[in-house]
């Protein structure tokens, strides 16, 4: 973008910026840089493409290339604009909170699944992070009782504001704390969790903009991936309604010993595994039991 004797049309932009960022080796560089001009010039996305031939100003040049220099050194998008899509709506993200990922959708429509027939069930999120989860049931679900948990204060305010900006604030009840900790003595229709899943050894091996952009408490599952995972599912039982679900993301690879674990749990019944948009085992599902 140097070289002011270049009169930078919108499009040009656009080419420049692409070619640019697959230089560098960016994933995603023409998605990329049509979301970070969008945002730099204060418009949707789609709407670039009606101005493709329209000068661009210098102050929304001057952003653009704030942006793209920090993309490059490592930043996510999602950080940069300070927003995800998840589950047809926009949340607000910040670096203390997980990034929401497409996969995280089966978790959501799983649960939908399960409430929607109930007037009124009572929903527990554990480990909400930016709230996509527990936001989403209850944006489609007005009549569920959510309670979301999550460690970090930091997150919450977060997960707050997304509740607030989608008119559900006063229906989720957010509480800071470990796992189960906040709801001691409650129990629930549905349990849902997208836990820490990724295997310490694996940490070193994932994407920079990941691996030091996200926070690590929302990726790093410990030697196997499973110790949160261990923890919840022993727990679960005891905070569960009887007939009560739990639903819990996993690693792809996961899905083995994971049901193994789950299957050793007194009074839960494995039922059949969720598979996401790809086709990866993606949800595990227990139903409580008694007697």
């Amino acid at each position: 973008m140097a070289g002011a004797e270049r009169a930078w049309t919108i499009g040009g932009l656009l080419q420049w910026t692409e070619q640019f960022l697959a230089q560098k080796g960016v994933e995603s560089p023409r998605l990329d840089a049509q979301i970070l001009l969008a945002h730099a010039l204060g418009c949707e996305r789609i709407h670039l493409y009606t101005r493709f031939d329209e000068p661009s100003n210098d102050d929304a040049r001057t952003g653009f290339r704030e942006l793209v220099r920090r993309r490059v050194e490592g930043c996510p998008v999602a950080y940069l604009v300070g927003r995800k899509e998840f589950y047809k709506l926009t949340f607000e993200v910040t670096p203390a909170v997980l990034i929401p990922r497409p996969a995280t959708e089966s978790l959501v429509l799983a649960a939908l699944e399960r409430v929607i027939p109930r007037a009124a069930p009572r929903v527990l999120d554990v480990g909400s992070g930016s709230g996509c989860i527990a936001v989403s049931v209850d944006h489609q679900h007005t009549g569920a009782d959510v309670v979301a948990v999550h460690m970090s204060a930091d997150a919450l305010d977060v997960a707050r504001r997304n509740a607030e900006r989608h008119g559900v604030a006063g229906r989720i009840d957010f509480r800071p704390g470990d796992l189960f900790a906040p709801v001691a003595g409650e129990t629930f229709d549905l349990i849902l969790s997208n836990p820490p899943y990724i295997p310490t050894p694996e940490i070193d091996k994932l994407a920079p903009e990941v691996r030091d952009r996200e926070p690590r408490a929302a990726l790093d599952g410990g030697p196997d991936g499973l110790d949160v995972f261990d923890r919840l599912i022993a727990a679960a039982p005891a905070h569960l309604a009887p007939g009560g679900g739990l639903l819990v993301e996993i690693g792809a690879d996961q899905d083995e010993e994971a049901r193994r674990r789950l299957a050793a749990v007194a009074g839960l019944s494995v039922e059949p595994t969720i598979r996401d948009h790809d086709g990866h085992p993606r949800v595990v599902v227990a139903r409580k039991v008694t007697g």
